[in-house]
Parts: structure tokens; C-alpha cells; sequence
């Protein structure tokens, strides 16, 4: 390839285009006549009668030419080189007739996501006491895990059963050390299992210290709303704005009795969690079954294979409820719906599902991966995904609509491959994924199966610029391949856990 000729040390290759908000200079505004216009307020009456109203940007919106966007490995490129490298893709460009294409480079490396660090509880209503806390511990999509005698962190993926058996898929890299043999797997009844357990011992117990902060924040919220009690009350018998008052103090009361309900749940959930689940034999849930060998640029795609199949002991997930995405407690549904719906004039198909249970159907093709159908606010077609992963929980991010170039230098050779690239969403500041969220399943926002998170590009940071995944109907038909009759869905699941009810 060009760059090779150059002897540049490429990493990845990506098709994107930039975007950022000129803010607009503050100023004083000259008063709006409008304002007096009192027959203007009595045009519309009641609120179903006002029309859509578009978000607007303070500022002017300013977006690059679509560009190449190239990275090496750090400290490997001057800028005399960039600049003939670029003169060389330009050429290129030109021959085919190409313009108004941009060519950048960035210092950038590839790596896999990895992070450091009883039966599971079924979901719960969105106004259960434990809603905060249990998706670490239940039986939807995206468990913490590790491996029992491994210690890298990651996330579990999608669920499928083989008649009564029953598994989940997540990355190799997740349960076998990178340095390690890179052979193919296969579990043999007279070899030591490779357990796989809930939550590596950093991980568990990060999550016993969150249970017990947000007791704490409920502690003071119970001080903070006792306080308000004590003035609203006195309000009500001094007389003073009693309607109002004592509306308030209604409020309180029903809000201190609610949280102290909520203590207590937390305080018996935590004392269980540390019961029966600090031993790291009581948070296994599996064994590594079947692993193929790291392989990138695998034929015929050239996409990258790096995938685990765990099978679970059902009595582990007698709640189970099929191949359902939680999509947690941390993102408001106004703040996930303003992420996905965006254009008033272009009806998103997303609808936030009850008590926040994204049930996953269908599978998009790599001929869906490149046609979005939906439009961003300036007209662009994209298309939104989400995951939900270990270490960033519910994560909104646009797929793009090409596949990236991604090469990982080792001792012993360069390996190529071809990625399903998830960029961060443009009106939002976190990362799409960080370490620990390997093996996460990439859906659509109807929750079709995308793509399973393999890992991401950064420098110096744990947080990835490009998040990379590998297209789950790929994934399907090895893992259909290597299980004949696997199937993602649970029809009947009364039936499926009977012998463990």
C-alpha cells in the first residue's frame, strides 16, 4: 500500500469527517417587539396544538471535507514524510477522479479493551429501590466478568442455547492472556475447567463500596428532606402560603418515607451481596467451551476473530429472560431519546422500552452496516448504536458507514484486518467505550445485533477514540458453525429452565 512505501507504521485507517460549534460571541440582544404582541400568545391554547420545535445550536456548526484519517504508531512519523505520503494519496485520489477529500494522521495504537480489575437477581422495575445497583448482578445482557484465575476484566455478551444448554459469547481476550498460546480451545471433560465468574476480586470490590456510597447519598438525602419537613410544617401552622406549603410537605413526606424504604433494601441487598457472593467460587457462572485462535484479516472478509463461547450453568440464570439489553439507570430517557431521535422530522423508530429492557430481534448485514436509513441534525445519513458495557455502562454512537483498516504490530509480524468502526456521538462528551467493555454486544436503537466490541485506538488514555467491533453475522455463523442448532432466541423459556425451576 502507499503508505508502506513509505515506510510509514500505519495502525488504522479511517473514512470520517469532523465536525465542531463556532460558539457565537456573547452580546446584548435589542429588545424583541414580539413580546407585546399579546395576540401572538393566543394563537395556541393547549399544548397538543403546538408544533414540533427543533433544537437549536448557539453558534454556527462547522464541518471538514470527508477525510482519510490515518493513524501510526507514536513517535514513528515526521512531517516530511506525512507531507510525500499525502502527496502520494492525493495522486492516488486525483487518478480516480476523486475530490475535496482531506488526509490527516494522528498518533494512535490498537488494543483489545481489557479492563483491570447464588443465582443471579432478576431485573427489576425502573422504581425498584435496587434499580441503581443491580444490573452488575442480573440476568440481562452486559455481566461483569473475568476469568477465575486471569485477571483482565470485560463483559459478557449475547445469550444462545443448544437444545438445553445453555452459553454466551464475549472476546478471547477477555479470559485468556494476550501473551499466552494463541491455539484453538476446546473444553475436554478430563482437563481443568477455565472458570468464568462475575466480576474479577477489583471489580467486586468497587461494587460493594458503590452500594454502600449510594446508601450514603440516601442518608443525607433523609437529613436534607427531614429539614424541609420541619419548614414546611411550620409554615402550615403559622399560616403562611398554607396551600402551597403544605403541598410541599406532602411531597416530603412521601419522598422521606420512600427513601427510607430504599435504605433499607439496600442495606439487606448489600449484606446478602457480601454473604453469599464475596468468595469468587460463588460468583462463578461458567467454563470456556470453544475459543478459536486470535486471528486477524481472517478470510473471506478479513474481519478480525477474537471470540470466546462460555457455557453457563442455568441454575446460575433461573430469571433469565433472553437476549435483553439493560439500558440501565444512569441515562435519563429524555437524555437517551435526545441522543437518538434528534431530527423532529425524521421519526426515529426508537421507543424506550419498559423499564429500560431493550428485548433484542434481527441482525444487520454488512449491505445494512453501509446504507443508514435515519438523518442526524444536519441531514447526514447515519445510523445509532448502543452498547452497554462494564466499565461505561449505556453508551450512544454513530456506526459509520465504512469499514476501517486497523494493522497491530508484534515481534513477529504485522497482522491486517477490517473493522465495523463506532465513532463517540458528536452532542455528547464521554467515550463510547474504555477498557473493560471488550466482548460487549453493539445493537441497533430497534435492538438488532450490530457488532461484538473488540477493542479501540488511543494513545496514552484508557478512553478510545474509535471504538472497533467485529460484525456480530460474522460472529453468528462461526459460533452456528462450531454448534449446529444455536440459536439466539428463547421462545419459550418456561420450558428452557424447567429442569432448574
Amino acid at each position: 500500500m502507499l503508505l508502506d512505501q513509505r515506510g510509514i507504521r500505519v495502525t488504522v485507517v479511517d473514512f470520517v469527517r469532523f465536525t465542531w460549534l463556532n460558539k457565537h460571541v456573547d452580546r446584548e440582544i435589542e429588545d424583541d417587539d414580539d413580546d407585546d404582541d399579546d395576540a401572538k400568545e393566543e394563537e395556541v391554547l393547549d399544548y397538543d396544538d403546538i408544533p414540533p420545535i427543533q433544537t437549536v445550536e448557539y453558534g454556527d456548526r462547522h464541518f471538514t471535507n470527508p477525510t482519510i484519517w490515518i493513524g501510526v504508531l507514536p513517535d514513528t512519523l515526521s512531517g516530511g514524510v506525512a507531507h510525500d505520503s499525502s502527496k502520494d494519496i492525493r495522486a492516488l485520489l486525483d487518478s480516480l477522479q476523486i475530490q475535496d477529500i482531506d488526509i490527516a494522521y494522528r498518533e494512535s495504537i490498537y488494543k483489545p479493551l481489557p479492563g483491570h480489575g447464588p443465582a443471579l437477581f432478576p431485573t427489576v422495575e425502573n422504581r425498584d429501590s435496587l434499580k441503581d445497583v443491580i444490573d452488575n448482578v442480573s440476568v440481562a445482557l452486559s455481566l461483569p466478568i473475568a476469568g477465575r484465575k486471569t485477571t483482565m476484566q470485560g463483559t459478557l455478551g449475547p445469550y444462545f442455547h443448544v437444545g438445553e444448554k445453555l452459553y454466551a459469547i464475549t472476546v478471547r481476550h477477555n479470559v485468556f492472556l494476550l501473551n499466552g498460546d494463541n491455539e484453538e480451545y476446546h473444553y475436554h471433560d478430563s482437563a481443568p475447567m477455565k472458570e468464568v465468574m462475575v466480576m474479577g476480586t477489583p471489580a467486586f470490590t468497587n461494587y460493594l463500596a458503590s452500594i454502600k456510597a449510594l446508601i450514603g447519598t440516601c442518608i443525607d438525602t433523609v437529613a436534607s428532606l427531614e429539614k424541609m419537613i420541619t419548614t414546611f410544617g411550620g409554615r402550615v401552622r403559622d399560616g403562611t402560603d398554607v396551600g402551597e406549603s403544605q403541598r410541599m410537605l406532602n411531597e416530603c413526606e412521601v419522598e422521606l418515607a420512600s427513601t427510607r424504604i430504599k435504605i433499607e433494601n439496600l442495606k439487606d441487598f448489600f449484606v446478602n451481596i457480601r454473604r453469599n457472593w464475596s468468595k469468587p467460587k460463588d460468583r462463578v457462572i461458567g467454563f470456556v467451551r470453544w475459543a478459536p485462535p486470535i486471528g486477524v484479516g481472517v478470510a473471506p472478509h478479513r474481519y478480525t476473530c477474537d471470540l470466546c463461547v462460555i457455557e453457563l450453568y442455568k441454575d446460575k440464570f433461573k430469571s433469565m429472560i433472553g437476549n435483553v439489553l439493560s439500558l440501565g439507570p444512569e441515562m435519563s430517557e429524555s437524555k437517551l431519546k435526545s441522543l437518538i431521535y434528534e431530527r423532529v422530522d425524521v421519526p426515529s423508530d426508537f421507543k424506550y422500552p419498559d423499564n429500560g429492557l431493550l428485548r433484542l430481534r434481527g441482525m444487520l448485514t454488512a449491505d445494512q452496516v453501509n446504507n443508514p436509513t435515519s438523518l442526524n441534525l444536519e441531514g447526514d445519513r447515519v445510523r445509532r448504536v448502543l452498547k452497554r458495557g462494564f466499565t461505561t455502562n449505556t453508551t450512544v454512537g454513530t456506526l459509520t458507514r465504512f469499514m476501517s483498516f486497523v494493522r497491530q504490530y508484534f515481534r513477529t509480524g504485522n497482522v491486517e484486518s477490517l473493522e465495523v468502526a463506532i465513532f463517540s456521538h458528536e452532542h455528547d462528551t464521554g467515550t463510547f467505550s474504555k477498557g473493560g467493555d471488550s466482548g460487549s454486544l453493539i445493537v441497533s436503537t430497534i435492538g438488532e445485533f450490530v457488532a461484538l466490541l473488540t477493542g479501540g485506538t488511543n494513545k496514552g488514555t484508557d478512553a478510545s477514540d474509535i471504538t472497533y467491533g467485529t460484525l456480530f453475522e460474522w460472529v453468528w455463523d462461526l459460533v452456528k458453525a462450531e454448534f449446529p442448532g444455536a440459536n439466539l432466541h428463547f421462545d419459550n423459556l418456561q420450558q428452557f429452565l424447567a429442569d432448574v425451576a
